[in-house]
């Protein structure tokens, strides 16, 4: 189980139960369904702006890294909750003027590091036994969309990979994918 670099879908509700307590709870909650619900890497989950977010349209604009293409994505029904709820709280940590979404307690962006530490500590907490880092969310996210059916080029689209290659991992372990088959 060590060298698995994914989450189950049952991990991941585990991992956000696990935020429901401390006094970062709200903000932890929303970070971790943004960044499984839209396969977020680290570095894009912390580059996130408030103006990056319309409720209006219920519509995030992502900025992906890696030469990745940049996308917008509808924003799900429990995670508009989340985010509606981090917000009425952001304005009481140290610069919410600030155009960063996600911000630490101390003041200004949250750091990758911040979230790694985070991550892992919420894996922990909620008895997931590998050692839970920030990525494996990002490749939960690619197997649910393969779970769910998608074909490989709409999860290359929806993960923003350039090169198909890079998405081919999700989909080729997918047992489902042949069950349309009858010889």
């Amino acid at each position: 189980m060590a060298g698995r670099k994914y989450l189950t879908h049952l991990e991941i509700e585990k991992l956000v139960a696990a935020t429901a307590v401390g006094k970062n709870a709200v903000r932890d909650k929303c970070m971790l369904l943004m960044c499984f619900i839209h396969g977020l890497r680290v570095s894009e989950l912390t580059k996130l702006r408030v103006n990056d977010i319309e409720l209006a349209t219920n519509i995030i604009h992502i900025s992906r890294l890696k030469n990745g293409f940049s996308v917008h994505h509808p924003l799900q029904i429990r995670e508009v909750k989340a985010i509606k709820d981090w917000l009425k709280v952001r304005s009481q940590y140290l610069d919410s003027d600030t155009e960063w979404l996600f911000l630490s307690r101390h003041g200004g962006q949250i750091s990758r590091q911040q979230i790694y530490r985070l991550i892992r500590n919420y894996g922990k907490q909620a008895g997931i036994n590998v050692n839970v880092h920030p990525h494996m969310l990002r490749h939960a996210c690619g197997f649910a969309l393969a779970d769910k059916g998608c074909d490989t080029r709409l999860i290359q689209d929806y993960l923003g990979h350039r090169n198909i290659q890079n998405t081919v991992i999700y989909t080729a372990s997918n047992a489902e994918r042949f069950r349309a088959i009858n010889i």
